[in-house]
């Protein structure tokens, strides 16, 4: 079997539209590029909205520039294209950005949707894969982990969670759930999500949980007992029954893979890593990379069939 796409026109106009910079840079953003309303605090007022810092390092995360060659990059596009405004200061976006609030751009969807979600590893500082395979790994080398929870049909990322990387999966859980506001019908996660937190806030959601329990699991609320069944237990039993990879399928638990397509895609456009030195500027920077991969899927996503050889 093979792949064909059936949306090639499409698909090829979206991805010339993805390095278009008058697509990033919209007329909405430079009309607001200047902070109008006063400031409540003490202190200076702000000269730059918040519409600039993120559009500045969303410029910075597409073309992979530094921060320096950014400013230059937009003082230069600005400036040809006859547009009198002030540039922020790499210096200003840095101090900034972590105070940033982001929110993903997502399509309004009819019905309940179905949430695959996973984490990945996203480098920070430390050595690259040549030196860690000739020498090993030094003490210095660390990663942030990036949670995510992705819609199903769409392949858009709905939520995203950044945290260190002593933080298990599970922690997160209700954090990723808590920013969907669709009625969500299916959440398919791995064997890390096993906990029974996660289970409670998936019945609260009324939301079915396709997540396989662990291999020596135990039936945590039996027959006898007047509690109603336990999802969690309706899953052990019907793996016992009809076997682990059968109850996958009927489940649609593989639906969960088009999670690791996505930390696939991230990765690819974006290099898996960051150049933020402190924590919330880290958590600014991929979050709005995230934002930035929404709007690509949104104007450019193959449609694939399998086709026979």
């Amino acid at each position: 079997m093979s792949y064909q796409i059936r949306n090639w026109s499409e698909y090829n106009a979206g991805l010339k539209q993805r390095g278009s910079v008058t697509f990033w840079l919209e007329q909405s953003a430079i009309v607001h590029w200047l902070e109008t309303t006063p400031r409540q605090k003490r202190g200076a007022s702000l000269t730059y909205s918040d519409t600039a810092i993120s559009t500045f390092e969303t410029v910075k995360c597409i073309y992979g520039l530094a921060g320096r060659q950014t400013e230059g990059f937009l003082n230069s596009l600005f400036e040809l294209m006859g547009i009198e405004l002030p540039v922020c200061d790499h210096s200003t976006v840095s101090r900034r950005k972590g105070q940033l609030s982001i929110s993903l751009p997502v399509i309004p969807k009819q019905g309940a949707i179905h949430v695959v979600i996973d984490s990945t590893g996203v480098k920070v500082y430390g050595e690259g894969e040549w030196k860690t395979r000739q020498h090993g790994v030094s003490k210095r080398r660390t990663w942030r982990k990036l949670h995510l929870s992705v819609d199903e049909s769409t392949g858009e990322i709905l939520t995203g969670v950044v945290t260190t990387n002593d933080v298990q999966d599970g922690e997160v859980f209700e954090d990723l759930l808590e920013g969907i506001d669709d009625e969500i019908e299916q959440v398919s996660a791995d064997g890390a999500y096993d906990q029974s937190h996660c289970y409670d806030a998936l019945m609260e959601r009324n939301a079915t949980a396709a997540i396989p329990p662990r291999k020596n699991a135990k039936i945590w609320q039996h027959g006898n007992c007047n509690a109603p069944p336990h999802p969690r237990d309706q899953n052990l039993r019907a793996i016992r029954k009809q076997g682990r990879k059968r109850w996958k399928k009927q489940a649609h638990y593989h639906r969960r893979s088009l999670a690791e397509t996505t930390m696939f895609r991230f990765k690819t456009i974006f290099g898996g890593q960051v150049r933020s030195r402190n924590f919330d500027n880290q958590a600014t920077e991929l979050l709005l990379q995230c934002a930035a991969l929404n709007r690509m899927i949104q104007i450019a996503k193959p449609e694939t069939v399998w086709v026979e050889a």
